[in-house]
């Protein structure tokens, strides 16, 4: 029998002002995550946004982003997320902001769940491509998880060499991309493309738990990995900041 995940917002409803103070309080004294989502048709992993939400707002003030500001198509809804996807739609904080119009240097930590549709419009982003410019320079702390990965593409120094050339990472392999219906017209393989752009690329089997620490930069093989992958952002974020 699987767990129910639990409610999209940890808040209560209500409460005295006494409990107001203190959620306000953790809420200035907990580090700004920005999660980077698509907002291409298709998509973004429902398993993976919601692990990936749920363990960082024990850590993190989030805040989630997308191309324009448009909604999240989210992909893989079942019976066992489908609650906290309802849920979390209807919070304040689920209307995504722009992307076109985020500071980077506002956030501690980006992260970046299983985007599908990263493939689509988020590898070409030159608004993504500043703020991981940014996190690169300053050293923060950054997560990609599988296709999220594919986000990663965009960042180029001056010279036009990829920003994370001789970064040990993963992302999905050729074997988990071969079964997409859309193999044949997707616009990036991220395993040729960190390979052929000096990254050191690895990976285990396909759908297995597979992650990768180096430096500042966190990513994840594929959606099965996402537990670990932010696992480690929070880790390296705590360590970061003493």
């Amino acid at each position: 029998m699987r767990r129910r995940p639990p409610p999209a917002s940890s808040f209560p409803r209500g409460g005295s002002a006494d409990d107001e103070a203190a959620i306000m309080s953790e809420r200035l004294s907990k580090p700004t995550c920005l999660i980077a989502a698509s907002a291409a048709a298709a998509g973004v992993s429902a398993d993976s946004f919601l692990h990936s939400f749920t363990l960082a707002s024990s850590a993190f003030n989030l805040q989630v982003a997308t191309p324009g500001g448009k909604s999240i198509d989210f992909t893989g809804v079942n019976e066992a997320n489908m609650r906290w996807i309802q849920d979390f739609r209807m919070k304040s904080y689920a209307n995504p902001a722009k992307l076109e119009s985020t500071d980077g240097a506002r956030y501690h930590a980006l992260l970046i769940p299983d985007c599908p549709g990263a493939m689509v419009d988020l590898a070409n982003s030159g608004y993504l491509a500043r703020i991981l410019q940014h996190f690169s320079s300053e050293n923060k702390p950054i997560c990609a998880v599988g296709h999220g990965a594919a986000a990663l593409c965009c960042a180029t120094n001056e010279d036009k060499s990829w920003v994370f050339q001789e970064y040990s990472l993963t992302g999905p392999c050729v074997y988990e991309l071969i079964r997409l219906p859309s193999f044949a017209s997707l616009p990036i393989i991220f395993e040729d493309f960190a390979k052929d752009s000096g990254a050191i690329y690895s990976a285990s089997k396909a759908d297995a738990v597979h992650v990768v620490l180096d430096r500042h930069l966190v990513t994840g093989q594929n959606e099965n990995s996402t537990v670990a992958a932010v696992q480690n952002l929070v880790f390296l974020c705590n360590g970061s900041r003493k």
